[in-house]
């Protein structure tokens, strides 16, 4: 607002006026609040995503070792298996 109209209002309309501004800044601050709280749950959902991704990653090299684990028994099985026809094969 122009200084000259600012000199030319009644106390009671200055009274008002800065009431007016305190109240909107009150709301600009709760506002403001609001906003860091809103992006403080989004910081944490993401390193929550990130540490749940890390935890995915650490699961799937468990599974491809119990896979490989897996697969060298039954490789053994069938090794085993072969051996013994062989044998009474030969018999």
């Amino acid at each position: 607002m122009e200084e000259k109209y600012l000199r030319k209002l009644r106390r009671s309309d200055l009274f008002e006026l800065l009431v007016s501004q305190a109240e909107k800044i009150e709301s600009l601050e709760a506002k403001v609040s609001d906003l860091e709280k809103q992006l403080e749950d989004k910081t944490l959902l993401i390193e929550k995503a990130g540490s749940i991704a890390e935890a995915s990653l650490q699961i799937n090299k468990i599974f491809e070792t119990a896979q490989a684990a897996a697969d060298q028994y039954l490789a053994n099985i069938e090794r085993l298996a072969s051996e013994s026809h062989s044998e009474k094969v030969e018999q």
